[in-house]
């Protein structure tokens, strides 16, 4: 099989992924940003250490790297239409969009799975992506739920099919 960008992107989308919204504000009128991102992993314990990954066109490229930090915010299964949204080009994402703020006062989502606040270390060159490595500030966690999970171009029902039993 040849590597041409079709091919590679759809041996990828083989790969399960979470979705997460990061989220930043734009450094001179402190308006939000955000946006629907499943290139993010965490990088290290010690310090502790996240990435996250925007295509170079991003629209909000420059808020990210300049306002200094960021937010995860790691969506449930419930939380598809927070993903359609702000996966869409438009201007008026934030519309009705209740968030909070911590420390430094980018958008936290109300009932995610986790969040996390960032201060920016690092804007790494990734061909057509750029890497921004954060030192994660302060957490908050569920103990339950479940992901919204993305598998093959599309978002992944990860509902009960039935009750499970044992194979002898």
């Amino acid at each position: 099989m040849s590597l041409d960008s079709r091919s590679f992107r759809k041996a990828l989308g083989c790969f399960a992924s979470g979705v997460t919204v990061v989220t930043t504000l734009v450094p001179a009128t402190k308006a939000p940003v955000g946006v629907t991102v499943s290139a993010f992993s965490s990088l290290s314990l010690d310090p502790p250490l996240v990435l996250f990954c925007l295509g170079n066109g991003t629209s909000s490229m420059a808020a990210f790297k300049e306002f200094g930090h960021f937010a995860i915010n790691i969506l449930t299964e419930t939380q598809r239409d927070l993903s359609i949204r702000f996966a869409s080009r438009s201007e008026d994402k934030w519309q009705g969009v209740a968030w909070s703020a911590w420390n430094s006062g980018v958008p936290i989502l109300p009932q995610c799975l986790a969040s996390l606040e960032c201060s920016l270390v690092e804007v790494l060159d990734g061909g057509d992506h750029q890497i921004f490595v954060g030192r994660v500030e302060k957490m908050k966690h569920q103990e339950g739920g479940s992901p919204l999970l993305y598998f093959r171009g599309s978002y992944l029902d990860t509902a009960p099919h039935g009750a499970m039993t044992d194979v002898i």
